[in-house]
């Protein structure tokens, strides 16, 4: 990706140290990260970076003045200008704030500071409120791992305006590339747990002799904070599995009422606590949970588990479990910023694990049917389709996250995603669906390109939590529909065989499609004569 660092001090160091990994903006100077901004005819939208990191420092911002009502005049100024200099194809990320200098040491009031610092959070947080592609990027967070001390040289400041120490160049260098990262790579999608000795200190079953070692003191407080951890991680989108070797029964008693669980059974989207071997298990788990093994991170303090589960399963992400207790918290959440960790939250993130416990009540309902189609009409599947453009977010997750139901497998960037809706060539049909069990969200995606005459299925994608429901029949009579209206006679469509698409290889076929020709790459067109196509049978209410 194309990046840019902005700030109103001397960024120069980062940006070298950015420049050995990406491709970076190099800026005029320093302190005119605005008039960047507001001039289209600027080096900076020459360069026409994908991602703008915009860190600022806030006692420079407020000229070192600390009155609040000046303070948050000068804040409201910065931002108006900013939100006036936004583009549409770019992400922006703005510091959170820091408030540093001297004179500081000589405030009495304690508070000003914190009111100084609370007046720029929250006009950044109105701002994103505002404009979807501004995101926090958490500088104050990096300050305070290093500490004032170590963060800032004053002797670098009067000699160059640079405000940051090597070390926290260096950091700084390397939180800005883990937001990159966070952009262009697809996320993990679900954490398995063992229990005894990782999700608790000590053995489930042998409570009567020593109990598990799980509480607000010493080290049952390391195992009950990584628990604290953990759950935060699953509200904020992370599936949760449970894979360990126990009596089932001892295992739940203490999932369901030992007072200091933090998590509870709800918490966990599936279950296997058996003696069965943890692979086969996790296999099970995958097949449950129609997720591809290269969605789960397993966590188990047994390092022969670990190996096992490495040589069987290399798709499954096995990181090494800390030797220590009080280790285990800070090992988690730094598996969540390697595996887990999103740009932003969407609302189908914060309801999944909600949704996956539906999976279930579903396969119940759907063995207790007489038949598939009775199943099917049961569900009461319902099916809106909804603006592109105010679920942005959401479209930019599912066509770069579905495997298995993505009939191209072509990968697009967010920025990329807006054009194209601003563009007339493409029709962009995005859907969320629900039944009687609950929300599944906003779960199915198909673009369509007019570009070549005939119309064309360009990307045609569907959650695997709603695969094998039909509703690729809705969706591409709808599709059929619209195109008839507009004067068109056929329709082209696109399969793109990846190894994981293997689902919907014969979908187009299946639907009355003709093979049209088949593609250097080892795809193959497909064409329907739209005023030819097939009655289709499925069991949808429209929204």
């Amino acid at each position: 990706m194309k990046i840019a660092l902005l700030s109103n001090v001397n960024m120069n160091p980062v940006i070298r140290l950015l420049g050995e990994e990406a491709e970076v903006y190099q800026g005029e100077g320093y302190g005119n990260e605005l008039g960047a901004l507001l001039n289209p005819a600027s080096s900076y939208h020459a360069f026409d970076p994908e991602i703008t990191f915009l860190v600022m420092d806030l006692m420079e911002l407020l000229g070192h003045e600390l009155d609040a009502s000046e303070a948050g005049k000068r804040v409201e100024a910065w931002f108006s200008d900013f939100e006036g200099g936004l583009g549409t194809d770019c992400i922006y990320y703005v510091s959170d704030a820091w408030l540093w200098g001297p004179e500081l040491s000589v405030v009495q009031d304690p508070m000003r500071r914190r009111i100084l610092e609370g007046a720029w959070l929250q006009r950044l947080r109105y701002c994103m409120g505002n404009h979807a592609n501004v995101r926090v990027f958490p500088y104050a967070e990096l300050i305070g791992r290093l500490g004032e001390e170590r963060a800032f040289s004053l002797k670098m400041w009067y000699m160059g305006r640079i405000l940051l120490s090597r070390e926290a160049q260096k950091l700084l260098h390397e939180s800005i590339m883990e937001y990159v990262l966070r952009e262009s790579e697809t996320p993990r999608k679900v954490l398995l747990l063992d229990l005894d000795n990782t999700l608790w200190g000590g053995l489930a079953g042998e409570n009567d002799h020593e109990p598990v070692k799980l509480s607000e003191e010493h080290t049952g407080l390391a195992y009950k904070n990584l628990q604290r951890v953990i759950l935060q991680m699953q509200r904020q989108g992370v599936l949760l599995g449970i894979v360990s070797k126990n009596n089932e029964a001892d295992a739940e008693r203490i999932l369901a009422s030992h007072p200091h669980m933090t998590l509870s059974p709800e918490c966990f989207a599936a279950r296997r606590i058996n003696w069965k071997p943890k692979h086969e298990n996790i296999r099970e788990l995958a097949r449950e949970l129609n997720l591809g093994l290269d969605s789960f991170v397993f966590f188990d303090d047994n390092p022969a588990e670990r190996s096992l589960v490495r040589e069987t399963l290399p798709q499954v992400a096995v990181p090494e479990f800390p030797d220590k207790p009080e280790d285990l918290a800070p090992a988690m959440a730094e598996i969540y910023r390697r595996y887990f960790a999103k740009p932003v939250l969407t609302e189908e993130d914060l309801g999944k694990t909600a949704q996956y416990a539906a999976i279930a009540k579903r396969r119940e309902f759907k063995r207790e049917a007489g038949s598939f189609e009775e199943y099917l009409q049961g569900l009461q599947i319902t099916l809106e389709r909804v603006e592109p453009g105010e679920h942005l977010d959401r479209l930019t997750q599912l066509v770069n996250k579905t495997n298995q139901f993505n009939l191209t497998a072509l990968r697009y960037t967010r920025s990329e995603l807006k054009r194209m809706l601003e563009e007339e060539t493409y029709r962009f049909y995005l859907y969320r669906s629900g039944d009687r069990f609950g929300d599944n969200g906003i779960v199915a995606a198909l673009i369509l390109s007019l570009e070549r005459g005939t119309p064309r299925v360009e990307e045609f994608v569907m959650s695997c939590r709603v695969m094998g429901r039909w509703i690729e029949r809705a969706v591409l009579d709808e599709v059929e529909r619209d195109m008839k209206a507009a004067g068109y006679e056929r329709l082209r469509g696109i399969y793109l065989p990846t190894g994981r698409n293997m689902p919907v290889e014969g979908l187009y076929k299946e639907l009355g499609y003709a093979v049209a020709e088949e593609l250097p790459d080892g795809g193959i067109a497909y064409e329907l004569e739209i005023a030819k196509a097939p009655e289709r049978v499925y069991y949808v209410e429209r929204g």
